[in-house]
């Protein structure tokens, strides 16, 4: 039985003549053909005549109008296949027109068709392209077509054929029910498309949200931590200092008790019974001797300041008030100058600090150094010691708060 078409090696494809053929070959680079005795299906649509060559073909032709209603005219339409190459042009005997001097046109492709894709958007030439290339099959076709090939460099030129092949037989365009079908579909393509990027921008905001909530947290945690712990540091230093007031007290409690039973003529206390206190002491006094730290200098300076001007209580807190401004302040600011240098003839400083003992004697505790004959108070940059300053400031703030402070 002669052949009735030509089938694909490499997608199956039935393709009805050799023209078909080189088109496919083109579209898809398949170079794998065989003639076939199969013949190309022709499913009329009895309800819009709108003819389909293979089942799938009328599976979505279904799909999208609901037609259900087929004639296969397959038998009508077969005939025997033409193996025949067709030539470009006719070539005289003796030096005729060659191919490459034949007129290129631009293709023929169906206008409704074109008119629907010019409608979606698309520029004339990419349209024309696309309708062409996919043989004015469908708009679905031609639609797909510009998805595969928009990244090749000329696809917005107007394709050009030979002038032989411009008359080609137009293939039948969709129904008003089809088209419409694959322009809601391709809308919902887009909404569904838009809607999923939504979302993952969405979940990246969220991400985002989460990462700076974190960070905020544990900034916070952190700052309250710092908190926490100089709060425990300055009780703590409260309570050494007031039990060491108690024990100040508790001493001149015991001389006073002792004087009392002198003036009275009775016997001094056993003196056999050793109470924990000197036997502590006792024992302490084998231990070596270290030396006092700044600390402990600042607050002996800062007792004997109150001591020496019990009697005014009120200059005795402004002066430590000064001293803790003087110190803050070069804490905060390690790197100004003026907050490094203090002269000693300034009237507010002697009359809130300088007059009173002790009080320059502290800030030289906490590294301040006499320049310029003895007139000027100052703090080299590179002696800085924020340290230091941060144990005055503490003893400092001590000094004010605590009502047992220098009490003895």
């Amino acid at each position: 039985m002669a052949g009735v078409s030509l089938q694909c090696g490499d997608c199956g494809a039935l393709l009805k003549s050799v023209e078909e053929a080189q088109e496919h070959a083109e579209l898809t680079s398949h170079s794998n053909f065989a003639e076939s005795t199969e013949p190309v299906l022709n499913l009329v649509c009895t309800t819009c005549s709108k003819p389909c060559r293979s089942k799938t073909e009328s599976d979505l032709h279904t799909k999208r109008t609901g037609h259900t209603e087929f004639v296969d005219k397959t038998s009508e339409t077969a005939k025997p296949i033409s193996l025949e190459v067709p030539k470009g042009g006719s070539e005289s005997q003796e030096g005729g027109t060659s191919d490459q001097n034949e007129e290129l046109v631009v293709p023929e492709v169906d206008k409704k068709l074109l008119e629907e894709l010019e409608s979606m958007g698309f520029s004339t030439a990419r349209a024309t392209r696309a309708l062409h290339f996919s043989g004015n099959a469908s708009l679905e076709a031609a639609v797909t077509w510009i998805e595969n090939h928009e990244n090749t460099p000329d696809i917005d030129e107007m394709p050009l054929v030979p002038a032989v092949s411009k008359a080609q037989a137009s293939k039948p365009s969709l129904t008003p029910e089809e088209t419409n079908a694959i322009l809601k579909e391709l809308r919902e393509k887009a909404r569904k498309k838009k809607e999923e990027e939504e979302k993952r921008m969405e979940r990246e905001r969220e991400k985002e949200r989460i990462r700076v909530g974190k960070e905020l947290l544990e900034a916070k945690r952190i700052e309250e931590d710092n908190e926490r712990k100089r709060l425990l540091a300055l009780r703590k230093a409260e309570k050494d200092e007031e039990r060491r007031a108690r024990e100040k007290i508790r001493q001149k409690l015991e001389e006073d008790k002792a004087e009392r039973r002198r003036k009275l003529g009775l016997p001094a206390e056993d003196p056999s019974t050793v109470k924990p206190s000197t036997v502590v002491e006792e024992k302490k006094s084998f231990l070596p001797i270290r030396p006092a730290t700044k600390t402990e200098q600042m607050r002996e300076c800062l007792r004997s300041l109150k001591q020496n001007h019990k009697e005014d209580d009120a200059r005795v807190k402004k002066a430590f008030q000064t001293l803790l401004t003087y110190v803050g302040n070069v804490a905060r600011n390690p790197n100004e100058e003026k907050f490094r240098k203090i002269r000693l003839s300034n009237a507010a400083f002697q009359e809130r600090v300088g007059a009173l003992k002790g009080g320059i004697e502290f800030l030289e505790i906490c590294g301040f150094e006499k320049i310029d004959g003895g007139e000027v108070l100052f703090l080299p940059r590179d002696k800085v010691d924020i340290a230091v300053l941060n144990s005055a400031g503490s003893e400092l703030d001590s000094a004010i708060k605590n009502p047992f402070f220098g009490v003895l």
